[in-house]
Order: structure tokens, then C-alpha cells, then sequence
């Protein structure tokens, strides 16, 4: 870790942190309140995604959809309307709605060969996101003069990694330039994130393997075809058992940094109320190393 104690972090002239976590659970609050501060860069990674590396797809998929309107096609091909997303780090739905869900096109689905390739587009856009970290504390520094970094990851970040494996890539870069910081959510969370997405479905990047068996379940459970898949539905009784899948990878993650849980996210209402749960995050590690 690059903060060896909880003196060390007090005393860092540049405070470096990556939040992750199941989504929801505050890191994107914590984002924001650090960079409200005024001394805090915050690099989100499903930004970096949408504006760098999948940019180009999400408008492409839009002017595919608009070239089947004739009004809309002429003007495209004479170049008299432009089309593209407007992402910002409080509107990322140009990311989800690309990504999709899988299912009855008649419903908004996506043929399974089609979503796959989405879902393998989005994980090499992750995973170049999360490697350009170290490139955006560079850029926070000398060009904009920010002393401290937030690094504010997708719930994904967890199905490409092994928190398992002290050579796995991915973690060897992160922690080498930031403090990772796991957010941990009680069972109450979690089914409070359940209740929550039962109400609002919204698309999500699986790993591969997760993926490939989730559907054949699901096409087994309901004795369905893949056209007859309601998308919906689908990714509803999908999201339960993606949480389940990603718990045990983010705790495995834990080596590599410290945990913290989401009611003391909640309480911290300033910077420096953030630097003393990470000073305390540091010392509980301390006093029962992992």
C-alpha cells in the first residue's frame, strides 16, 4: 500500500484513494464531496468509459437508430444535423442504454450475440479506464495543480480482477498509485439495492462466465426461447445473483487496501471527516492485519 500507517496517510502532502463497491453505496457521493471541496481531482472511470473509449459506439448506435427515420436519415447524410452523447459525471444513462439488456427486440432487447459483444466492449473499456489511472494523477497535478486524487470505479471493477492473485495486473497498478478503498454494504443494504433495482431495471457488465451461465439458466428456469425473453425481467432476476457473484470478489480485493462500510460513509459529511475514517480504515488494519 502506499500509505504504510495511519500517520502516514495524515501526513501525506498528496492524499491518493480508488473507491469501490457494489453501486449505490456511496462512492460517487464521496466523489463529489471531495471535489466540492475544492483540493480533490475526481477521475470516474465510467466518464472516462463513455467519453474515451466507447464514445464512438454510443453514437454510432444512436445515428443507427436515427438513419431508420426518414426525416432524420436525409439530414444525417447531408450533413446538416450532428449527433452524439452528452455524458457527464452526473448523467451516464448514454453508457447503460449502449450496454443493454438482452431479450425480445419488441421489448427493447438485444439478440445474446449482439449484448455479448457489448459486454466485451464495455470490459476492455474498464479495464483501459482503470490502467489510465495513473495517467490522470500525472494530468491532476502538474496540469490543473490538484494535491489530492479520487480515483470513483464502476460496480464492475470486481469481475475483471483477482483479488486472489498478488500478480494480478490490474490491482498491482491501482494500488501502486492509490489507496483502494472498499465500501461495504450490510445485508440491509443489499436488499434495499435489490428493492431499489426491482423498481428501476437498469442495464449492467457481467463477466463472461457469469453471464453465459445466468442465461441458460434463466431460458431453462422459464422454459423459454431466446426471443421470448422479457429484458426486464431477466436482468431483475439476474441482479440478486450478480451481487452474490461480486461479493466474494470485492472482500477478496481487501488485501489490497482497506474497507470501509457504508453507514461510516454516510456520516462523513466533510474532507477532513473523510481523511479521519480513512486514518481509522488504516489503524483497524493495522491492529488486525489481513
Amino acid at each position: 500500500m502506499i500509505y504504510n500507517s495511519a500517520q502516514d496517510w495524515r501526513d501525506a502532502r498528496h492524499k491518493r484513494v480508488l473507491f469501490y463497491g457494489m453501486s449505490g453505496l456511496g462512492k460517487t457521493h464521496l466523489s463529489n464531496m471531495l471535489r466540492d471541496a475544492g483540493d480533490w481531482f475526481h477521475y470516474s472511470i465510467d466518464y472516462r468509459i463513455g467519453t474515451r473509449y466507447m464514445g464512438e459506439l454510443i453514437a454510432d448506435n444512436a445515428k443507427a437508430h436515427a438513419m431508420q427515420v426518414p426525416f432524420l436519415r436525409d439530414l444525417l447524410l447531408s450533413d446538416s444535423i450532428y449527433i452524439g452523447s452528452n455524458i457527464t459525471f452526473h448523467n451516464l444513462t448514454p453508457v447503460s442504454t449502449y450496454l443493454g439488456k438482452p431479450g425480445n427486440p419488441a421489448k427493447g432487447g438485444l439478440p445474446i450475440a449482439e449484448y455479448r459483444v457489448r459486454q466485451e466492449q464495455f470490459r476492455q473499456a474498464e479495464i483501459h479506464a482503470l490502467m489510465d489511472t495513473a495517467h490522470f494523477i500525472r494530468r491532476a497535478g502538474t496540469l490543473y495543480g490538484y494535491p489530492h486524487f479520487i480515483c470513483d470505479t464502476g460496480g464492475s471493477i470486481c469481475e475483471w480482477v483477482d483479488g486472489t492473485d498478488p500478480d494480478d495486473p490490474i490491482l498491482r497498478e491501482l494500488s501502486a498509485h492509490c489507496l483502494l478503498i472498499y465500501i461495504e454494504g450490510s445485508e440491509a443494504h443489499t436488499a434495499e439495492l435489490i428493492r431499489r433495482f426491482d423498481r428501476a431495471p437498469k442495464p449492467m457488465a457481467y463477466q463472461p462466465e457469469f453471464l453465459d451461465a445466468a442465461w441458460a439458466e434463466y431460458l431453462s428456469a422459464h422454459n423459454c426461447q431466446e426471443n421470448d425473453v422479457d429484458p426486464d425481467s431477466f436482468i431483475r432476476w439476474t441482479y440478486a445473483r450478480a451481487l452474490a457473484h461480486r461479493q466474494p470478489r470485492y472482500e477478496a480485493m481487501v488485501n489490497w487496501g482497506v474497507s470501509v462500510s457504508a453507514n461510516e460513509v454516510a456520516a462523513v459529511k466533510t474532507a477532513q471527516d473523510f481523511e479521519a475514517l480513512v486514518a481509522t480504515a488504516l489503524e483497524r488494519r493495522a491492529a488486525t492485519p489481513i
